[in-house]
C-alpha cells in the first residue's frame, strides 16, 4: 500500500502541491509514521491499523482513474484531494491495544475540522502556496462528506470535490460490505440491515471473486 501511494504522489505535476504531499506523507515525517497505522474509522469501514493508508490508497485510485474519463477534472488537484481528504482522523482517532476510540478533539471538533485545519496549517508553512490551488484543495477536505448532514460544513461544489466525494462514499461503503461479509456466520448468504451500507447485504452472487470469498474465512 505504500508503494501504491509513492507511485501516486510522483504523478502529481503541480509543484506546490507534491510539496504539500511530500511535507504531509513524505517517509520521514512525523505525519506518516502516525498515517501509516491509522484506522479509518471506530467501526463502519476499515477500521483497523493501516485502515487509513488503505482506504486513502484506493478512493484515490478511483480518483485517478476517473480523472481520465470525465473530462475537465484537474487531476492533480483531486489526487491530492484524494490523499488528504480523511487526514483529520489522524487527530480524530486513537488506537488504544486493539480497541478503536474517538479522541477529545474528535469529539469535539470532528474529523473534518480537524483535517481542513492541518492542511491550512501546513500550506501556510509552505509560503507561496498559490491562493486558488489553497482554496480548491481545502474545498475538497471541507465538502468530502457530501451533504450538511452528514457532516460537511459545505457540499461538493467542483468536480474536483464531486469526483473525491463519490469515490470516498463507494469506499467505504464496499469496505463496510467487507466488514459484514467477514463477520457472516458459515454458509449464510444474508447479513441483516448494517447502517454503514444502508441495506441489507446479500453475498450469493453467483461467480463471487474468490478473494472476495476469502474474507469471509
Amino acid at each position: 500500500m505504500e508503494q501504491d501511494l509513492r507511485e501516486l504522489i510522483v504523478t502529481v505535476q503541480s509543484p506546490h502541491l507534491r510539496m504539500l504531499l511530500e511535507r504531509l506523507l513524505g517517509r520521514d515525517t512525523e505525519t506518516w509514521a502516525l498515517f501509516r497505522d491509522a484506522p479509518a474509522a471506530k467501526r463502519y469501514h476499515h477500521a483497523y491499523r493501516h485502515g487509513l493508508l488503505d482506504h486513502s490508497v484506493t478512493v484515490t485510485q478511483a480518483v485517478s482513474a476517473l480523472s481520465a474519463i470525465f473530462g475537465g477534472v484537474n487531476r492533480d488537484v483531486a489526487v491530492t484531494g484524494a490523499l488528504l481528504h480523511d487526514i483529520g482522523k489522524l487527530d480524530a482517532y486513537r488506537r488504544i491495544g486493539e480497541d478503536i476510540e474517538m479522541s477529545d478533539a474528535g469529539r469535539l471538533h470532528g474529523e473534518i475540522a480537524l483535517g481542513y485545519a492541518r492542511v491550512r496549517d501546513e500550506i501556510a508553512e509552505i509560503g507561496d502556496f498559490p491562493p486558488e490551488l489553497s482554496q480548491a484543495l481545502l474545498h475538497i477536505i471541507l465538502s468530502h462528506h457530501g451533504a450538511l448532514e452528514h457532516g460537511s460544513p459545505v457540499v461538493p461544489c467542483t468536480r474536483e470535490a464531486m469526483l473525491v466525494h463519490m469515490a470516498d462514499n463507494l469506499g467505504s461503503k464496499l469496505g463496510s460490505f467487507d466488514r459484514v461479509e467477514r463477520a457472516l456466520e458459515a454458509g449464510a448468504q444474508w447479513a441483516g440491515y448494517d447502517n454503514g451500507i444502508g441495506a441489507v447485504a446479500y453475498f450469493g452472487v453467483a461467480g463471487a471473486d474468490p478473494q472476495s470469498a476469502r474474507l469471509a474465512a
